[in-house]
């Protein structure tokens, strides 16, 4: 068995038993599923491999508190570290340590620009220095991108070959367009897949000679059969492999100056101390040894200065008597964590996004239906409001609880995204009821899009628990036109909706 298998086999575990997908629960899994196949992974094999690093005390202390976890060990570890009087320096080590790590369990599994964005935005608020708040938000979010990234979209290739995910050009190459069994070969399919194939997993943009090759083909999609085709593939697919190593590589120069800039400032807090021993001389060496030799990838860098981390713990208490030239600068801080808290928690609750689907909430849905009855107003630019409300939710919840109820909405919320167009603005409008914008769009396409939701709805599997929830959707549309006025339209749309629920659910109204 193989360590991709061991992947699909994780996936398909944690669909079944309905689990939220955190990084704890995947590592559980996966271990499991590695143990069960017999495949060594060192990850999977404890917090064995760090004990024996530390002192006797240390190792007495960890199995007294039944330490079993990676993640617990490094909680331990700060806690320790937290107990004995940090200085500023090994707070800056400590956040630097658990970032770093979560940024490269999230390059690991890089498909998509994304996640490069969201790379970059962290390391460029890391450059300016933000404080612990900042970079604790920052962790969220990339937990959030490893709970919720699927890349099950590239299974879609597996008829026409072997499907590595570790090597799309390796797929891509090995792909084997044969005439089915009529005689015919579906040429338009094979076309969506191929372009979708040619968009860079990490680099924002393609290159002119692929955005050509695309539309060559989406123009005249038989073009895949020929021998110039085969030719300009392996060009666009060299350069994509290219793009997407550029991008990585201005990341990891990111890191690099972010890396040289803390080391600048831990060795000049060290510098400072009034007992720079030789022991505190063996730290700034390292941190110096770091500057020098720069690490190349994410992993190395998280090692390299895990290890330094490691040292300052040893060293830290000849550092704490800093603390009493610093307690000014310390107070200052927490004032100004305290109110970059209470800013926060303002924009938390001004906050236009829903908390559980992620999809804009009433308040956002609203601005921008203000927006759009303005263009109308102004320039007689058309639109439609598409109500749509879930079946029976109620028994959902009543049947199989509340957490149940929370998963079918966020599929359904993933569903919307997936057939919505760019320009759509798609909202939670409460409860299990969303609402759709649909901007330029007259009722005949209003109903193109909403049919093709309440198929998919229809015909996608929703699981709890390893059990099967059946889901379906009602949708009411309201044609700006039509109506006097925005109120009218939106009113218009939840009539047309109770309409579909009267007539049997599972449809769309006007039909």
């Amino acid at each position: 068995m193989t360590i991709n298998q061991i992947v699909r086999n994780t996936v398909d575990r944690l669909k079944a038993e309905g689990k939220v997908w955190t990084p704890d629960t995947y590592a559980e899994i996966f271990c499991s599923e590695a143990k069960k196949a017999g495949f060594a992974v060192e990850d999977c094999t404890g917090i064995e491999r760090f004990v024996t690093l530390l002192d006797k005390k240390t190792a007495e202390e960890i199995k007294q508190y039944r330490v079993r976890t990676t993640a617990e060990l490094i909680r331990f570890l700060i806690s320790k570290m937290s107990r004995l009087n940090p200085s500023e320096a090994s707070v800056l080590v400590e956040l630097l340590s658990s970032l770093a790590k979560k940024m490269a369990q999230c390059m690991d599994v890089l498909h998509n620009h994304e996640a490069s964005a969201l790379a970059k935005k962290t390391i460029a608020i890391l450059e300016t220095q933000g404080g612990s708040t900042q970079i604790d938000l920052l962790k969220q979010a990339w937990t959030n991108f490893l709970s919720l990234y699927d890349d099950s979209f590239l299974m879609k290739l597996a008829q026409f070959g072997t499907v590595d995910t570790t090597n799309l050009r390796k797929t891509i190459e090995g792909l084997n367009f044969e005439a089915d069994s009529k005689g015919g070969t579906d040429y338009p399919k094979i076309v969506r897949l191929l372009v979708s194939s040619l968009v860079p997993s990490i680099a924002p943009t393609m290159d002119d000679g692929t955005i050509q090759l695309s539309q060559k083909l989406r123009d005249n999609p038989a073009y895949v059969a020929s021998d110039e085709c085969e030719k300009e593939l392996k060009l666009a697919i060299a350069m994509r492999v290219s793009l997407d190593k550029q991008s990585v590589e201005d990341m990891v120069r990111s890191l690099d100056t972010l890396l040289e800039k803390l080391s600048a400032q831990l060795i000049e807090l060290i510098e400072r101390s009034e007992n720079s021993t030789t022991e505190i001389r063996e730290v700034k060496r390292d941190l110096e040894a770091l500057e020098s030799n720069k690490p190349t990838d994410f992993k190395t860098a998280h090692k390299r200065l895990y290890a330094i981390a490691s040292t300052l713990e040893e060293k830290v208490e000849v550092l704490s008597k800093d603390l009493k030239v610093h307690n000014e600068k310390v107070t200052q801080m927490g004032k100004k964590i305290a109110s970059l808290e209470s800013e926060l928690a303002q924009a938390n609750q001004a906050s236009r996004e829903d908390f559980l689907t992620k999809l804009f909430n009433k308040r956002a849905i609203e601005e921008y239906l203000s927006i759009k009855e303005a263009e109308f107003v102004r320039h007689e630019r058309n639109f439609c409001v598409a109500m749509l409300d879930l079946d029976h939710f109620k028994a959902v919840n009543d049947t199989y609880g509340h957490d149940a109820g929370d998963a079918v909405l966020l599929a359904f919320s993933k569903i919307l995204k997936e057939e919505a167009r760019t320009s759509d603005i798609i909202g939670r409008y409460g409860g299990e009821e969303f609402l759709a914008i649909l901007g330029d769009t007259d009722l005949a396409g209003a109903k193109v899009f909403c049919e093709k939701v309440r198929a998919h709805v229809e015909a996608a599997h929703f699981m709890y628990q390893g059990e099967r929830i059946n889901v379906s959707v009602s949708v009411g549309i309201g044609q700006r036109s039509d109506y006097p006025s925005l109120k009218g339209t939106v009113n218009g749309a939840d009539e047309r909706l109770y309409d579909a629920k009267r007539k049997g659910r599972n449809r769309v109204e006007p039909a």
